[in-house]
């Protein structure tokens, strides 16, 4: 691939040849607002919210599905763009609901932090589990869309709270397909589809049946592409101070994912995008099966049985009694059982271990993947 060279606006950005002019923008950290865009699927052009303005092209050009060529000048923010972007926006916004975007109290608020939904939890906006974490906010902020001038659309549509993992809610749905696409031509799943047509669309499973019913593996790749809050995590706790790379310790395939972290608790999971075994994908036990580390029932003390119930002891008093056990007991008598809940680096001492110094080949593994 040859390098070439474009102008956003002042700006020159490099790329290479085959990209479109909404990835080399995102690569040289220009942004241009999208909600269907995302890096992993196929161009949409579905939102029409990247619309571009390039020169010596005629009409206005959709930057996720424009090749870029080399010399072109790209012009971001015309008045025609800002003109065409904001109306599109505004019907997208009367179809999602617009309480937490347009809250009157936004001014006075840092990033609608006001209210509080879950004070146990974490203080957000009463309307949507998502606010502080919404593209369609950081949308709405940049286009700088302050009224409506069309009437809200309201969706009776069920609330979908029959998968164990995460909650669907269509209310929110703004149909950028985004996990339509992300089921279909990443997971190969299909296990959810654009329905009906129209003002009637909207993103449904087979026979319109809950989540549960379907064909769903429960492995959140459509919640992680969801722009909005039309489906989120069940244990959501809002947008993390940081993340921490890590490799997912349930089997041997070595999934590369993200904790995200806040304060000094785990709160999230996210596939590393630049994994290279998964690059970004995650199985149901990678994204959601991470609640352990912060369980309130996890012991935090070794327990020891004592008059037939277990009592909380010192590690040095726990671990003199192993020893000594342990020294009493060879070969094949001895087997040990090992768990995906501790690391990979911990599982593998442990099979050393059972190997080296207790000389048996009796040990085993929740996951054999």
């Amino acid at each position: 691939m040859g390098k070439i060279t474009l102008k956003f606006n002042d700006k020159e950005a490099q790329g290479e040849t085959g990209m479109t002019v909404l990835e080399i923008a995102r690569n040289n950290g220009i942004y241009i607002p999208t909600l269907c865009a995302d890096p992993k699927l196929v161009p949409y052009g579905g939102c029409r919210l990247c619309l571009v303005e390039i020169e010596k092209m005629r009409g206005l050009q959709t930057a996720c599905t424009t090749p870029a060529r080399d010399g072109m000048v790209v012009s971001l923010d015309t008045p025609r763009v800002q003109k065409i972007r904001r109306e599109v926006l505004e019907l997208i916004v009367s179809e999602h609901g617009s309480d937490c975007l347009l809250c009157p109290r936004d001014p006075h608020c840092p990033r609608f932090n006001a209210c509080l939904r879950d004070d146990v939890v974490t203080p957000r906006c009463v309307v949507c589990a998502r606010n502080g974490d919404c593209d369609l906010q950081r949308v709405i902020d940049y286009i700088g869309l302050k009224e409506m001038r069309y009437r809200r659309k309201h969706k009776e549509y069920t609330f979908d709270s029959s998968n164990a993992f995460f909650h669907r809610d269509p209310e929110k749905c703004i149909l950028c397909a985004r996990c339509v696409r992300v089921c279909d031509e990443i997971q190969g799943v299909g296990a959810i589809a654009l329905l009906n047509r129209g003002r009637r669309a909207k993103i449904g499973t087979m026979l319109d049946l809950p989540m549960a019913s379907s064909i769903c593996e429960s492995c959140g790749q459509c919640v992680a592409a969801c722009p909005v809050g039309a489906l989120v995590e069940r244990n959501y706790r809002g947008p993390a101070d940081r993340e921490v790379k890590t490799t997912c310790p349930y089997c041997g395939v070595g999934c590369s994912l993200l904790l995200q972290v806040k304060g000094d608790k785990v709160i999230g999971v996210r596939g590393d995008p630049d994994g290279v075994v998964n690059e970004g994908s995650t199985c149901v036990k990678g994204r959601f099966g991470m609640d352990f580390i912060n369980h309130s029932e996890r012991l935090k003390a070794p327990l020891i049985k004592k008059n037939g119930e277990f009592v909380e002891s010192s590690w040095e008093e726990a671990l003199d009694l192993v020893a000594d056990r342990f020294s009493k007991v060879k070969g094949s008598q001895f087997a040990g059982l090992s768990s995906a809940k501790c690391t990979n680096e911990e599982n593998y001492l442990f099979g050393k271990f059972v190997r080296g110094v207790m000389g048996t080949n009796n040990i085993d593994h929740c996951a054999r993947t």
